[in-house]
């Protein structure tokens, strides 16, 4: 299928305001993928003029607390476990059969893949019911973003385990980290249908989208720097996607109850700094 032609379509859909037929297929896709509205700021279906809207609405904030402590990583996204574990000889695990180069999945840049090689990934699945806005697992000021085009392949569990190099293949926005645990990459992984990857900071960042690789750094300290708070909003995904964390070598430790399939919820513990970061930053 002409994947891209028919997700650039699909996002003009989303984003225009179609009236009746718009609140239509809000109803349909809430009934059909079973939304929990009252979980949203604007509870109403009618409350939003096109389906963009209504994908990346707002929670009530009380209903995703942030959990994780001082010493504690939070969840960035509300979804689902892919796959969680050590970086090993620059490979992400992917699925039974399946890994990918780290270097690939963050453009290319061996001096971007090098903090991370041997260190800690997870990759987390965001389902069309799912809260679609990213947040920053720890405090970090962001020292690079790169676009990166690619594939629009589907990016539910049965592609994962199907399609060789999946996040390394599809388009995707990479953000890199300077943070209190080190370095961390935040990749907004592209798919089918995905209408748009949007940062805080730069609103949309695809579409339009291009044939090459594109990066943008910044500073990391002054006026101009960026600093996200742990919690706060970095991005979005407009009809979803997959995020993937990178985190260097003996920086953080997983909860113990992250498996594939675990069910995460933005706010609540993933992980642990390990003591001997903590003592390095001291």
């Amino acid at each position: 299928m002409p994947k891209h032609l028919i997700s650039r379509l699909m996002g003009k859909f989303a984003a225009a305001r179609a009236g009746w037929f718009t609140q239509a297929f809000i109803r349909w896709f809430i009934r059909q993928y079973k939304i929990d509205m009252s979980e949203a700021i604007e509870e109403s279906p009618h409350a939003y003029k096109t389906f963009n809207d209504f994908f990346t609405r707002r929670l009530k904030p009380e209903l995703r607390p942030l959990k994780a402590d001082e010493g504690e990583l939070a969840h960035p996204v509300d979804g689902a476990i892919s796959q969680v574990g050590e970086i090993k000889d620059g490979r992400i695990f992917q699925a039974k059969g399946h890994d990918y180069s780290l270097k690939e999945l963050l453009g290319g840049s061996e001096e971007d893949a090098k903090p991370f090689m041997n260190g800690d990934f997870a990759t987390i699945y965001l389902a069309p019911k799912d809260y679609h806005r990213i947040h920053m697992p720890c405090d970090g000021v962001l020292k690079k973003m790169i676009y990166v085009p690619g594939d629009l392949y589907s990016v539910n569990p049965l592609t994962a385990a199907n399609v060789p190099n999946l996040f390394a293949r599809n388009e995707r926005v990479v953000a890199i980290f300077e943070t209190e645990v080190g370095p961390m990459s935040l990749v907004l992984v592209g798919a089918t249908i995905v209408a748009s990857i949007g940062t805080v900071w730069s609103g949309t960042v695809t579409p339009p989208t291009g044939g090459r690789i594109q990066s943008w750094s910044y500073p990391t300290s002054g006026p101009a720097s960026i600093h996200l708070k742990k919690g706060e909003e970095m991005g979005h995904f407009k009809l979803g996607s997959t995020v993937v964390l990178t985190f260097a070598k003996d920086a953080i430790e997983f909860d113990d109850e992250l498996e594939p399939l675990s069910t995460t919820r933005m706010g609540e513990v993933m992980a642990k700094i390990k003591s001997e970061t903590k003592e390095s930053d001291a």
